[in-house]
């Protein structure tokens, strides 16, 4: 089940329904983290500067159709309530606390130390809320000689080693094309966070998540970072091969691209035997994986004429047919309007306020018992600042006047 559209009721039915997440996140990598546990049913409280909100509301173009929002941050603001609060000054700081106080979750990603300065950093929050799990994300951690310093995903990227995997041979270095730093920065937190529910579940205590963005990168080297540890040289820039497996890259056909994945020997052996090549099967560098990479140059100069002989449809489904691993090369237009993305319900249209609606990338989590869903559209700045300060605090209509005059909200 993909998910379900639950717009009317705005009562999460996740399976982390009842829990609150106090978001004192902004750009990509905290608001992702805190949609993931939004999507799961967690009630969300995201806190934004008045007047101008999360940074990414001023990422324009492109804006949602028909809004002048923008579509950067509607991304990883879905199920989230709005509320606009100045955590600089004393009046901010309180109110923060008393809702932080009837909080399960916070999740942050400020610089170190700047919350400290407000009275809302960890270790001035836990003596009184020993419960609390509090997730920090931040570029480079807690700790460490570069602690202090901003973090950003093409940085990341660049002080990750990704870049220098990442491009043609003899190319500059490049960085992927969407913030995959930021993104599974994000992720990292989301699973620190259901292991840290899990372990509040047994002692009553909550902790501290640290997440640096450098840390995480690291850790998706994947087997780029075991090859170097394994042979204590830095891998090189294939382009669109792959360091350990060949044939596994993109060829030119006929009339455009596809990509062909051969992942083990007797599937290679097929190839041959299917589209003429037996004589391949005889050959010491071509007969097992470690051979063709060894000879990566000579079987790509081989196979290269064979793909382009036909167009790419030919080759897709003759490959698809003998069960070799190939796809087509898709612009976006094309993944949104493929038939399993479709079929998977990788889409979904939400309902605004205003009668307006908002088309979304789904939640790929698909849990048969507890799936996730989508109560609440992107929120307008500060859209639920009264609900939630009437609701959870009991702030009266003219209470909150007089903060608003302050600045406060």
């Amino acid at each position: 089940m993909p998910g379900t559209v639950n717009a009317e009721s705005r009562q999460p039915s996740g399976p982390l329904a009842g829990l609150t997440v106090f978001d004192l996140t902004r750009v990509l990598a905290g608001p992702s983290c805190v949609q993931m546990l939004a999507d799961l049913g967690a009630a969300v409280i995201k806190i934004e500067k008045p007047g101008s909100g999360d940074d990414t509301r001023g990422f324009v173009p492109p804006s949602m159709p028909g809004t002048a929002e923008s579509a950067y941050f509607a991304g990883t603001n879905r199920n989230k309530r709005s509320v606009t609060l100045d955590i600089a000054q004393p009046e901010g700081q309180l109110i923060a606390r008393a809702l932080i106080a009837r909080s399960d979750i916070l999740v942050e990603n400020f610089k170190v130390g700047t919350l400290a300065r407000y009275g809302l950093g960890h270790a001035q929050l836990a003596p009184e809320h020993p419960g609390l799990i509090y997730c920090s994300i931040t570029g480079f951690g807690q700790t460490g000689p570069y602690a202090e310093r901003p973090g950003y995903d093409s940085l990341i990227q660049a002080m990750g080693g990704i870049m220098s995997l990442t491009g043609e041979p003899d190319g500059a270095p490049m960085k992927v094309g969407v913030p995959v730093a930021d993104l599974f920065a994000g992720l990292y937190g989301a699973i620190g966070v259901l292991a840290a529910l899990r372990h509040r579940e047994r002692t009553g205590q909550g902790q501290h998540i640290d997440i640096g963005m450098l840390d995480t990168h690291v850790a998706w080297l994947a087997n780029q970072g075991m090859n170097y540890l394994a042979t204590g040289q830095n891998p090189p820039r294939l382009g669109n091969q792959h360091p350990n497996i060949v044939p596994y890259q993109v060829f030119a056909t006929e009339d455009g691209h596809i990509v062909l994945s051969i992942g083990n020997d007797p599937t290679f052996a097929r190839f041959c035997r299917e589209f003429g090549l037996d004589h391949l099967c005889g050959d010491e560098r071509f007969a097992t994986n470690a051979a063709r990479v060894a000879n990566r140059a000579l079987v790509t100069e081989t196979l290269t004429p064979v793909l382009a002989a036909h167009s790419s449809s030919w080759w897709l489904g003759r490959l698809e047919a003998l069960k070799i691993g190939c796809g087509p090369i898709n612009t976006l237009e094309q993944v949104f309007a493929d038939a399993q993305v479709i079929a998977r319900g990788n889409l979904v249209d939400m309902a605004r306020p205003d009668g307006t609606s908002v088309r979304l990338v789904a939640n790929p989590v698909r849990l048969s018992a507890t799936p996730v869903d989508y109560r609440l559209p992107p929120p307008m700045l500060g859209e639920h600042t009264d609900e939630v300060l009437t609701d959870m605090l009991g702030l009266s209509e003219t209470d909150r006047a007089a903060l608003r005059r302050d600045g406060v909200i």
